[in-house]
């Protein structure tokens, strides 16, 4: 982990956060950044997240972000 945060420019902490839970919604930067330094694509990262129903089932309702 120490080496994907060195290469892609997010601290370790921050990829620790994300991957536990506790930054559920990291900024686009910082998944882009992230799958770059893996060689994804961010098309590749969604198609994984929508394939996922773990994912899908962490995911908020958006019809409880709208005010």
């Amino acid at each position: 982990m120490v080496d994907v945060a060195a290469a892609c420019g997010v601290s370790v902490d921050t990829l620790r956060k994300i991957e536990t839970g506790r930054i559920p919604t990291p900024a686009l930067f910082t998944v882009a950044a992230v799958a770059a330094t893996l060689d994804l694509s961010l098309d590749a990262l969604v198609g994984a997240c929508q394939d996922n129903p773990a994912a899908e089932a962490d995911r908020p309702d958006s019809k409880n972000l709208i005010a």
